[in-house]
């Protein structure tokens, strides 16, 4: 079952803060209370902010020794009935990935945050990058789904703190905030509302916790302690928890389940926004994150000189908007795709729009955020 409840926030009303400070904000207004991670630039100020908001709220912090531990302290917190939450950046987001699968496979719901940083390896840990898109979506191995928001500002960092707590509760999954160094070292305005939606996690006995009649089912996930009797693993196993890695039935029911419980809800998880979408439009540009706020620049320059361009940001990386691209891609000629990488959603975009538009990348990886003049520049030259 489960629900949503309106509850007051402490604090409300208008605020100047770093953006990796307002995501601390947003995830102790909306129940997190255990916090595990590892100091890693430039996600060390979420790490900082927690430890002193925690100390506030009884809650508990802990310190690991690395992020395969951070993220495994996490699990064992959610299965405690804490809404828990860690935090990283490229290397020790790679480290997270077996961890990461582990949690998809036991449906346990935590908060994932990787501020990207320009890679490989240990690339610049200072400047901004998004280079983890596919990682965060194809990371660990075998068949499963999560989601994974993508925010633009410090006020997004809050909301989709609050956003990405309850889409893991109510489809009991982890979910990735994949922010950027420059959305999180970013200083502006935010508002803290006076109330919030939080959604309340189904922690009912005496129901299979891993299994439900529809393939798209959320069972729910009473905590150790309650009195249920609760195996966890994260080899295939029954709707029971009973482990069964022999059975084929298991493992197709497991697995289908897995997958169709975010992909029958997408419509309800996807989030996009636009600005001066036409249906005679020339062009439209694709972008996500703090790129989308070059890319805003640049549609208003140019609609100004008279190129009819749209903005499509998307806020839901995964799953992927396929059907709203597909329909806006119809109405243009030319898609562009600014990444602060070599390429990686560009190719999700061509893959739903490649056969109604050319989908052109626009491409940076010199550690430095990708200005409207860039953008504008690209696409005077091939337009």
């Amino acid at each position: 079952m489960g629900s949503y409840e309106i509850k007051n926030v402490r604090n409300a009303g208008n605020y100047f803060l770093q953006g990796n400070e307002a995501l601390a904000e947003g995830a102790i207004a909306t129940g997190c209370r255990f916090y595990a991670g590892y100091p890693i630039t430039p996600a060390t100020e979420i790490m900082h902010q927690m430890l002193t908001l925690l100390k506030e709220f009884d809650g508990k912090f802990i310190q690991m020794e690395d992020e395969i531990a951070s993220l495994g302290a996490v699990i064992g917190a959610a299965w405690s009935g804490a809404k828990a939450m860690t935090a990283t950046s490229g290397p020790g987001f790679s480290l997270m990935m077996e961890n990461l699968g582990y949690a998809a496979s036991t449906e346990t719901p935590c908060v994932i945050v990787d501020v990207q940083r320009a890679g490989p390896s240990t690339g610049q840990p200072t400047k901004p990058a998004s280079g983890d898109i596919m990682q965060s979506r194809w990371g660990s191995h075998g068949d499963y789904e999560i989601i994974v928001l993508s925010p633009w500002s410090v006020q997004e960092m809050y909301d989709f703190a609050v956003k990405a707590f309850n889409m893991a509760e109510q489809y009991r999954v982890p979910c990735i905030i994949l922010a950027d160094e420059a959305v999180a070292h970013l200083r502006e305005n935010l508002t803290i509302p006076e109330k919030i939606e939080i959604f309340e996690r189904d922690n009912r006995t005496g129901k299979p916790i891993f299994g439900g009649k529809a393939d798209d089912e959320i069972p729910p996930m009473p905590s150790f302690g309650q009195g249920e009797a609760i195996m966890v693993t994260g080899s295939a196993h029954d709707a029971e928890g009973t482990k069964k890695v022999a059975d084929p039935k298991t493992q197709r029911e497991l697995v289908t389940r897995l997958v169709n419980k975010i992909r029958k809800n997408a419509e309800n998880i996807m989030m996009t926004a636009s600005y001066g979408i036409e249906e005679d439009g020339e062009a439209l540009i694709v972008a996500y994150g703090f790129t989308a706020r070059s890319a805003l620049n640049a549609v208003k320059s140019l609609r100004r000189s008279g190129l009819k361009i749209g903005l499509l940001r998307v806020q839901t990386i995964w799953p992927f908007p396929d059907q709203v691209i597909k329909r806006m891609a119809q109405r243009c000629r030319k898609v562009f795709v600014p990444e602060m990488n070599m390429g990686q959603l560009v190719w999700e975009v061509e893959r739903v729009a490649g056969c109604h538009s050319e989908v052109i990348p626009i491409n940076q990886v010199d550690g430095q955020v990708i200005l409207p003049k860039t953008i504008i520049r690209e696409i005077q030259r091939i337009s």
